[in-house]
């Protein structure tokens, strides 16, 4: 896998969870310790991202 192809990948992730965590938010029985868990999952992405985009 290209670095390029990983980077779109990371991003398709991280796009997807936003989304479950938008969802999950709307939901009044929503777990918050799951929503803290996807949050923390989405910036470890974002660095990954950040990390491999040289900035």
């Amino acid at each position: 896998m290209s670095k390029s192809s990983h980077i779109q990948e990371l991003h398709r992730k991280h796009q997807s969870l936003s989304e479950k965590v938008d969802q999950e938010q709307r939901h009044p029985g929503a777990d918050p310790i799951e929503i803290a868990a996807m949050k923390k999952e989405k910036l470890r992405l974002k660095e990954e991202i950040s990390r491999l985009s040289g900035g």
